[in-house]
């Protein structure tokens, strides 16, 4: 939908694709990285993905980091040079207008809108109860 703009674009960040669950020195989940829910992240967690968000805006499309290692490791922060001041777009990324060709990434949904909304309405109303 973006594709012929200048001034705006929306770029999909892979980090989270193949991510597996963190394992500690025994072979185990790395509950460090989990909150008391075990569901919602730790502040340890987050930064990890907010690391790792940040790493994928800065790659070019197409050449994205689609895992995220779990490493705690602050150097693996990448940031802004002279050849590549700006945050990675299709446009900048050297792909211009592919017109409609999205080869590089599917970006369509294999989840029908509709579904989500049915899913999110059905979990109010049973946690409601």
């Amino acid at each position: 939908r973006y594709e012929q703009r200048e001034d705006f674009a929306v770029v999909i960040q892979p980090f989270f694709r193949n991510t597996l669950l963190p394992l500690d020195s025994t072979s185990k989940p790395d509950m460090s990285f989990f909150a008391a829910d075990c569901f919602h992240f730790s502040v340890r967690g987050y930064a990890e993905m907010a690391m790792a968000l940040w790493n994928n805006m800065l790659e070019p499309v197409g050449e994205k980091q689609t895992y995220n290692n779990f490493t705690h490791d602050r150097s693996k922060l990448k940031c802004p040079n002279p050849e590549k001041p700006f945050l990675s777009t299709r446009r900048n990324s050297g792909l211009g207008n592919l017109s409609g060709d999205l080869s590089l990434e599917k970006t369509e949904s294999s989840v029908p809108y509709w579904a989500v909304i049915v899913t999110a309405v059905a979990g109010i109303l049973v946690g409601s109860l």
